[in-house]
């Protein structure tokens, strides 16, 4: 074995289960052959080892003590056999045992697999659901890590479901797999029958549509991306009150942002998007000048007609399309498109009801503070 750098590079406690493993193969098959040649006796080979063996050496580093032991016994034969029937015996005898403890070596570390894998779906299941609570502790700082996200950057919660709820594993399964195919690292929960993805490495919120989408229902909502997993709460904050608010618009997209469901989240009364879509929506029109937020408020009067809104403004119908024009580089709404006139009129609504009632109320907000 010390012909082997990785034998080499282990430390004195980890080389001593090694030889406690292969005296441990020796001494059984001594037993095996002089008794009944029961291949259970094989697995006992590694039940004198270190428990902590089993994460020290990998499956194919562990086959390799099994080979050079069963080397060393095959180099012995002459030894211990004095006549050329009994060698076969025992050399035949040898491979037949070899073969046994190759596959109780799997079988140990399959069985290690299937608990870690267990472990590590807890452990991930604890971390999904606090970041849906939006913890960031110490304790969820530590599970994270332990899974390999302590240093996580560009992530998104992203939540949908499926009419296949019954397989929780087989759920949870396909969406990893989905992700780990588009090259995107995923911790995957079941929540309330919701599907909870927080997905890293992402750029834009679009990034996270196309593996979600195929093993999703839609539509799938996608919070704002953030730095960190620490940092995600926010953007499962969107993405719930997002998904929550979807059915009421019956032709979104199968995966959209939770940023396009504003209006809907606002009629659910979520109370962070009627901060957000005043914000985005409401402000920059204030702040460009009086003449883009009158433009759009005489539009929606107008039921959408641009000569009859361009004659209310006693404007030319060009100067009606410039401005609208000018509205879509501000906010990214077109309020020739039905759906994003009737965001405007929300947001609008919103601001209304939010800025305090003074003398000409009724009167326009391009008026308002």
């Amino acid at each position: 074995m010390e012909r082997h750098e990785w034998y080499r590079a282990l430390p004195a406690r980890h080389r001593s289960g090694v030889g406690v493993v292969a005296e441990s193969g020796i001494r059984a098959f001594a037993e095996w052959l002089s008794g009944p040649r029961d291949p259970g006796r094989a697995t006992l080979v590694f039940a004198d080892a270190p428990r902590e063996l089993s994460t020290a050496l990998s499956l194919e580093q562990t086959i390799e003590l099994v080979r050079v032991t069963v080397r060393t016994v095959e180099e012995s034969v002459e030894d211990l056999a004095p006549t050329r029937a009994e060698r076969d015996r025992l050399l035949l005898a040898c491979l037949r045992f070899s073969r046994d403890v190759a596959f109780g070596a799997a079988s140990v570390y399959a069985r290690a697999a299937e608990a870690r894998g267990s472990w590590d779906a807890r452990l991930e299941s604890l971390v999904v659901d606090a970041v849906v609570r939006g913890e960031a502790t110490e304790d969820v700082h530590s599970r994270a890590a332990a899974l390999g996200w302590g240093q996580a950057s560009g992530v998104a919660v992203a939540v949908g479901t499926t009419s296949d709820l019954g397989d929780e594993t087989e759920v949870l399964r396909r969406v990893r797999t989905a992700c780990r195919r588009h090259r995107r690292e995923a911790l995957v929960a079941l929540s309330s029958g919701r599907v909870v993805v927080v997905l890293s490495g992402l750029e834009a919120q679009e990034d996270a549509f196309a593996p979600l989408t195929e093993t999703l229902d839609a539509p799938v909502v996608v919070g704002p991306v953030v730095p960190h997993l620490f940092a995600a709460g926010r953007s499962a904050r969107a993405a719930l009150a997002g998904w929550a608010a979807a059915r009421a618009w019956p032709d979104a997209p199968a995966a959209v942002r939770s940023s396009e469901l504003l209006p809907e989240r606002v009629l659910a009364g979520d109370e962070a998007a009627r901060r957000e879509l005043t914000k985005l929506v409401v402000r920059p029109l204030q702040e460009a000048g009086r003449d883009l937020l009158a433009t759009a408020e005489t539009l929606l009067a107008q039921g959408g007609a641009l000569e009859a809104s361009a004659r209310a403004l006693f404007v030319h119908v060009n100067t009606v399309r410039y401005r609208l024009s000018r509205i879509d580089e501000l906010v990214g709404l077109d309020l020739t498109d039905p759906r994003d006139a009737w965001t405007l009129r929300v947001a609008l609504a919103v601001h209304r009801i939010d800025t305090p009632r003074g003398p000409g109320w009724r009167r326009s907000v391009q008026t308002d503070g």
